[in-house]
């Protein structure tokens, strides 16, 4: 897996200050799509342990409140495998961005460690500047609360 691009003190991404991963792959390939570069499974830089490590060394101070990974796209299958071991060991509230619906994934195990999954693909005809964390109206925001 390759990673686009990080964000270190994010507040777009979600809520809070926090960490922003953008993964790289995506095969839905939305029409006006902010991210195209990250269509390629081969853009950006792999998914070390040491880059893994510094992710989680970003998410340590107080102030920040979580990691939010996005893409491309985390579930694809290549992404997905990646993530769940990495995922596990993040501390913090965890926000995955997904162009599928959650109700195609909610099963997953990606889907599981996560505490918000904003879904829905990118629809151009729906765009809204205005909204909090998502770009399209169709997109919704879905807090899962683990038992």
């Amino acid at each position: 897996m390759n990673i686009a691009g990080i964000k270190y003190y994010d507040i777009a991404d979600g809520e809070g200050v926090r960490t922003a991963m953008y993964v790289s792959g995506c095969r839905r390939h939305c029409p006006g799509c902010h991210n195209q570069v990250a269509w390629d499974f081969n853009y950006g830089e792999p998914f070390t342990s040491e880059l893994q490590d510094k992710i989680l060394k970003s998410l340590e101070p107080w102030y920040i409140a979580g990691l939010s990974v996005l893409g491309g796209e985390p579930f694809e299958l290549e992404n997905a495998v990646e993530l769940v071991p990495f995922l596990k060991r993040v501390r913090k509230s965890i926000w995955i961005y997904t162009g599928y619906m959650y109700e195609e994934i909610q099963k997953s195990a990606l889907a599981k460690l996560a505490d918000v999954i904003v879904d829905g693909a990118f629809l151009l005809e729906q765009r809204d500047a205005g909204l909090a964390f998502r770009g399209s109206r169709n997109q919704r925001i879905i807090r899962r609360y683990h038992s």
